[in-house]
Order: C-alpha cells, then sequence, then structure tokens
C-alpha cells in the first residue's frame, strides 16, 4: 500500500495535515523511495490513502513542487525531480526551504523602508550612488522557534514597491529572483540586540550568511546578512554547498 511505502503521518503531531504530508514525501524522496522521475499517486488516491482531503494533498504537493522536489506534467500527473541530487542545493528562499521541510515559515517584520544606497551597497549591488533600494529587515521562524535575524537591500528597480514582499522575497522578485548566488560564511557570536530580537543569550553562538543574488540576466538583484542561531537551523551545512 501507498501507506506502508512512503511512510505515516504523524499521529500525535500538532503540525497541519498538509505538513506531515509534504515532510512524509520530501523524507521518502530523501531515502530514494520514490526514486528521480517516478510518478507519484495520483492526488485522490494520496487522499484516501491519508485519509485527508484532496485540498491538503495539492497543498503539500505545491510546497514540493515549489521546492523543486517534484514537477507537474500537463496530462501526466506528479513526478520526482529527475536530479534529486541537484534539486538540495538548488537557490531557495527560507519559506521554500521550510515549507519543503514540513515546517511553517513566519516573518516577524521589523522594518521595511527605502532610501539611497549606501557605499558598501553599493559596491554589493553593482548600483550608482544615489540608487534607490529597498531594505528589508526581519526575523524568520519555523513553527514558533525563532531561527534568524534578516537583513535585506534590493534595488528599487527590480520591486514595484516595497509592499510586495510578503512571506517570501523570493516569490516577490518573481523573475527576477536570483539562478546564482555567492555567499560567504562565518561564525559569529551574537550582540546583546541580536540575542534579545531571537529570545537567545548574548554571545550565543551563530553563523552569518552574506548573500549576494544574480538574477539571469547577470545583475545583482540581492544583498542580504543574516545571523542564525547555531542550535536552531538544522540543515545550516547545506548552505555551504549551494552554488556559488
Amino acid at each position: 500500500m501507498i501507506v506502508e511505502r512512503i511512510g505515516r503521518l504523524e499521529a500525535e503531531s500538532a503540525a497541519p495535515l498538509y505538513l506531515q504530508l509534504q515532510r512524509v514525501l520530501r523524507d521518502a524522496i530523501e531515502r530514494r523511495v520514490l526514486g528521480p522521475d517516478e510518478a507519484l499517486p495520483p492526488e485522490r488516491d494520496l487522499a484516501e490513502a491519508y485519509k485527508v482531503s484532496r485540498v491538503t494533498v495539492r497543498k503539500a504537493l505545491d510546497g514540493l513542487v515549489d521546492a523543486r522536489l517534484l514537477t507537474r506534467r500537463q496530462g501526466a500527473g506528479t513526478f520526482v525531480a529527475t536530479r534529486v541530487e541537484k534539486n538540495f542545493a538548488t537557490i531557495s528562499s527560507f519559506t521554500e526551504d521550510m515549507l519543503s521541510r514540513g515546517r511553517a515559515p513566519r516573518s516577524e517584520w521589523l522594518s521595511r523602508s527605502e532610501g539611497s544606497v549606501t557605499p558598501e551597497e553599493a559596491m554589493a549591488l553593482g548600483l550608482s550612488p544615489g540608487s534607490p533600494v529597498y531594505r528589508f529587515t526581519r526575523i524568520r521562524y519555523a513553527d514558533t522557534q525563532s531561527m534568524a535575524l534578516e537583513h535585506a537591500t534590493i534595488p528599487a528597480r527590480v520591486l514595484e514597491s516595497r509592499d510586495m514582499v510578503a512571506d517570501s522575497l523570493y516569490k516577490a522578485l518573481g523573475d527576477n529572483r536570483p539562478v546564482r548566488v555567492l555567499q560567504r560564511l562565518r561564525a559569529v557570536l551574537f550582540t546583546p540586540e541580536q540575542a534579545e530580537l531571537l529570545g537567545i543569550a548574548a554571545a550565543s553562538a551563530g553563523l552569518e550568511i552574506e548573500r549576494r543574488g544574480f538574477a539571469a540576466d547577470g545583475r545583482t538583484v540581492e544583498f542580504t546578512r543574516s545571523y542564525y542561531r547555531g542550535d536552531a537551523y538544522d540543515f545550516v551545512a547545506e548552505l555551504s554547498v549551494g552554488p556559488v
């Protein structure tokens, strides 16, 4: 049966059903229980097997398609991505990463502003002095746990307005989202201010990730500094193996 092969939902889990199903399917893909290019059972069969609605199944599959672990083929169904081993290092947003791992992403906005580029931002983004930019600062959560403090600067030319960004910056960027990134990682100790925002002890160990993202036309569209908790981000090592 489908359930015995792929895995069961967690009976005592408080996570929404679509996230539980998403986690089960992701685990099956990672363990190669579901192999590359293999067709998934129809949504109707999955719904019956797991005793959930088809809306729940569709929502779970949508998240894995967004994370590029599954692909949909018109008139044929849903399939495991052909090159799954590459997709685990695909450029993705925090929101996509969390959804693909069966966790509920959330952001607490600290500021959304606009202004002129600073000298450091101009150098990172390849902008002329005085160019307009949008700046976004937020705390990123997975389920109810704080994960990271994020500062992002985006050229104003690639976003219609700062209000376009809701949960996912990459989703708001649309066709301008990065297809290639350069990342720098270094160990840090959180300042008292950073630690207070994340609800951790001052001087706790963490990881700073400086990221520059490039669109398909080669323009730099993202300059982000993220500070991840050392005790919370269970797949932080994966960030160092992505495209550079």
